[in-house]
């Protein structure tokens, strides 16, 4: 049995998105049924409906920063009930069962977690569809609680700018006294910043422009140093534990890893692809630094940050737009064009 579902997805990678309407399964035991409120907009939503990485299946409807409100749950559910707040970020699925899995890494399931959109959908068969629609189905184990003090439609980005940069901040075990970098102020750096301060770090933004530095300090960086200016890049020689590089194209690294500590360590987070000048190893073999990837984060994880968000009444910066607007919304995305995340009022595809 499956069920129809509003929604707004693309036919083809040169079309615009468009109301259509999608099938969603009935709910297993296992399931919980989420009426979405909001949808953060991802740049990976506008890569996937515009095939930018090879591989989509279309239809698609993207949207992987989702929060709402169960209004079913399957029998054999624990965890939640009806008229809960929830979450769905990156992930719907995984093996379960491999060694990545079973260490709460489920973004690293050996042999491929299941995406929230453009997914193999195990149940239905064909693609995953993601969250701009009016209602998402998935299994209890990859939902999430939402602390209920916090503003909803600025929770949704935490779905997965939130949980991507959060997750390397974990794993390289910032706290207080850590001195971070972040390079560039997007969707995923303003997280960084936000989230490397609530830890206690003191934190620095690397830009090219000077006109983030009132945007940066607002969001809690100590300093700004221009990655363009000589002088203040040699004076940061050595200085950081972690740099968090959140920069989407490919650009040259060098001059930042001369930045790090000993023992300190440059994660991409934004970026997939060849290096471009190549990386100098002199400077990593001479003082014992890294360059790294991290990607998302598990459930646990995920959870775990929505909590210290919570906590610390942490959310993204957003501006709210309406589904029907969201072929305008990629167009600025392109642009850079947003401070600092997209949020898709779902009431609009529900013509409240």
């Amino acid at each position: 049995m499956t069920n129809q579902v509003n929604a707004f997805g693309t036919e083809a990678a040169n079309l615009d998105l468009k109301q259509m309407t999608i099938q969603r399964r009935e709910i297993t035991a296992s399931d919980v049924e989420i009426d979405i409120l909001f949808c953060g907009v991802c740049h990976s939503d506008l890569h996937t409906a515009r095939n930018d990485w090879g591989g989509t299946n279309y239809p698609a409807v993207p949207g992987h920063e989702i929060v709402g409100r169960i209004t079913k749950v399957g029998k054999a559910v624990t965890k939640f009930k009806v008229g809960d707040l929830a979450a769905v970020g990156c992930l719907v699925d995984s093996c379960r069962t491999c060694d990545s899995c079973k260490q709460d890494l489920e973004q690293y399931c050996l042999t491929g977690f299941t995406g929230t959109y453009n997914g193999v959908d195990k149940y239905l068969g064909g693609r995953t569809f993601g969250g701009y629609s009016e209602k998402v189905i998935v299994t209890e184990h990859f939902v999430l609680k939402v602390p209920e003090n916090l503003d909803l439609a600025a929770t949704a980005p935490l779905l997965c700018a939130g949980v991507t940069t959060w997750s390397p901040l974990k794993h390289w075990k910032v706290g207080k006294g850590s001195k971070v970098a972040v390079i560039g102020l997007g969707g995923l750096g303003h997280m960084a910043i936000k989230l490397a301060k609530g830890l206690g770090a003191e934190v620095t933004l690397f830009s090219r422009s000077k006109n983030k530095t009132e945007d940066a300090l607002r969001l809690g960086a100590k300093e700004i140093i221009m990655s363009t200016n000589e002088t203040e890049m040699l004076a940061a020689k050595g200085k950081f534990d972690l740099i968090i590089d959140t920069v989407p194209y490919v650009h040259d690294i060098n001059p930042y890893v001369q930045t790090l500590s000993v023992n300190g360590t440059l994660v991409l987070v934004g970026y997939l692809g060849p290096l471009d000048p190549f990386l100098n190893s002199v400077p990593m073999i001479l003082g014992r630094k890294s360059v790294a990837g991290s990607v998302i984060g598990g459930i646990a994880e995920t959870q775990e940050m929505l909590d210290f968000c919570g906590k610390h009444n942490i959310v993204s910066d957003i501006e709210i737009i309406s589904m029907q607007d969201i072929n305008k919304a990629y167009e600025r995305l392109l642009k850079s064009d947003v401070k600092y995340r997209f949020v898709i009022d779902m009431a609009s595809l529900k013509g409240k």
